[in-house]
């Protein structure tokens, strides 16, 4: 073979693997082009039986907590949420699901209706129905309960853990259960309330220097200590106590009973047992505010006395306050009778007076300060003891809408 047609051979090789090169590969690059142009696939259809995936719309749509339905069965008196409300910020509660006492009637979450047999119960809210669905938002010490029923929606004044509850006594049992719906919406800037002050223009050492340390009994005999302070008008006062949960007690012993009697069958009813008639500035008080549990009151309840001062700060009258603890009963060394005993730690009810008040969300201050001449150690006219540090709590109440217009 010469060189020519070896050349020739050649030729005709490369050529006939080139066409084979292009059969095997043209049909996958031309695929490849193709996908690159169309960009990628789409995911293939799901199985008949197959459940198409969720589509994520977190991205674009704020949302808002959703929690958990809180069971509350009939054996239990307070369930803890785990939730922890904002001051400022709205709680919706929708409730359903039926209860039974032993001997009633099937009820809903509003509770039985009330009546005469309520007033032998020590039930945490008096105002609720027996068994009605209850809540609280905050310590047990001090949170007053307030009613859910089958719905409740209100803004929240003070922040706290909230907790659902059965308006029952404590040795009580239903049978049944609540099923409760949360909802929480989150504050605007508008209703988010400011922090409270820690001082206020104005009062310190000198101011006090007004206030007499101690009230005195009629004859002058030096009794409890003046322990606290409050800023704001008479209806403000009034107004504070009220949804903190003290109720005012009459003067007048006949009057106490009487209204005991025949008012409605609420705390007050258990409260308002007399209150001796103290001193200050020359004068009886001015209030008397009482706190406890039903059938309890007789021997245990937080109290306190307020007299108005001819002081003011910031256009508002200051109002000073002495407030004990009654734990039981003593003799009374004036006259050998039976007067309430106090707990001689008389700081303890002088913070449970300021922890239920800043509670209810309205006070705009509450400092301690210590004046000059401070009581420490002292007895009172009946002859107990007492024992502070001899700070006094100033608390201001917050202004109203239509007093900052």
């Amino acid at each position: 073979m010469n060189r020519h047609t070896v050349r020739n051979l050649a030729r005709w090789t490369l050529f006939l693997f080139a066409v084979l090169l292009f059969l095997l590969f043209g049909p996958c690059a031309r695929l490849a082009s193709a996908r690159l142009e169309r960009g990628p696939a789409p995911p293939a259809a799901p199985a008949a039986n197959q459940a198409a995936p969720a589509i994520d719309k977190s991205a674009t749509v704020p949302a808002r907590p959703r929690y958990p339905e809180i069971g509350i069965t009939g054996d239990q008196h307070w369930v803890d949420t785990g939730i922890d409300l904002k001051p400022g910020s709205r709680v919706s509660l929708t409730a359903t699901g039926t209860l039974t006492f032993a001997g009633s009637t099937e009820f809903g979450p509003e509770g039985l209706p009330r009546g005469f047999k309520d007033l032998l119960r020590m039930l945490p809210d008096n105002q609720a129905g027996h068994g009605a669905l209850i809540g609280r938002i905050g310590d047990a010490d001090v949170a007053q309960p307030f009613v859910v029923g089958a719905k409740y929606d209100a803004a929240i004044r003070a922040g706290g853990r909230l907790w659902l509850g059965i308006n029952q006594m404590s040795k009580e049992s239903a049978d049944g259960a609540y099923t409760v719906t949360i909802e929480v919406f989150a504050p605007s800037g508008s209703s988010a309330p400011a922090p409270i002050a820690t001082t206020i223009p104005g009062v310190n050492a000198d101011l006090l220097q007004n206030i007499p340390r101690r009230v005195s009994d009629k004859s002058g005999n030096p009794g409890d200590l003046t322990n606290f302070l409050l800023i704001g008008s008479e209806e403000q006062v009034q107004q504070i106590f009220m949804d903190a949960g003290w109720v005012k007690v009459d003067k007048d012993v006949k009057g106490a009973f009487l209204s005991g009697l025949i008012e409605s069958l609420s705390k007050e009813s258990y409260v308002q047992m007399p209150m001796s008639v103290l001193y200050l500035f020359g004068r009886p008080q001015d209030y008397g505010f009482a706190h406890a549990e039903p059938i309890t009151v007789a021997a245990t309840r937080h109290h306190l006395r307020l007299w108005k001062s001819s002081l003011t700060l910031g256009g508002q009258p200051v109002w000073v306050g002495a407030a004990t603890h009654d734990i039981g009963f003593e003799r009374d060394k004036r006259n050998n009778g039976i007067t309430h005993k106090i707990d001689p730690d008389v700081d303890t009810e002088r913070e449970f007076v300021g922890k239920s008040l800043a509670e209810t969300g309205e006070l705009s201050a509450l400092f301690h300060i210590a004046p000059r001449d401070a009581v420490k150690d002292a007895r009172t006219a009946t002859g107990g003891s007492i024992n502070s540090n001899g700070e006094v709590l100033v608390m201001r109440l917050a202004e109203t809408t239509a007093e900052r217009k």
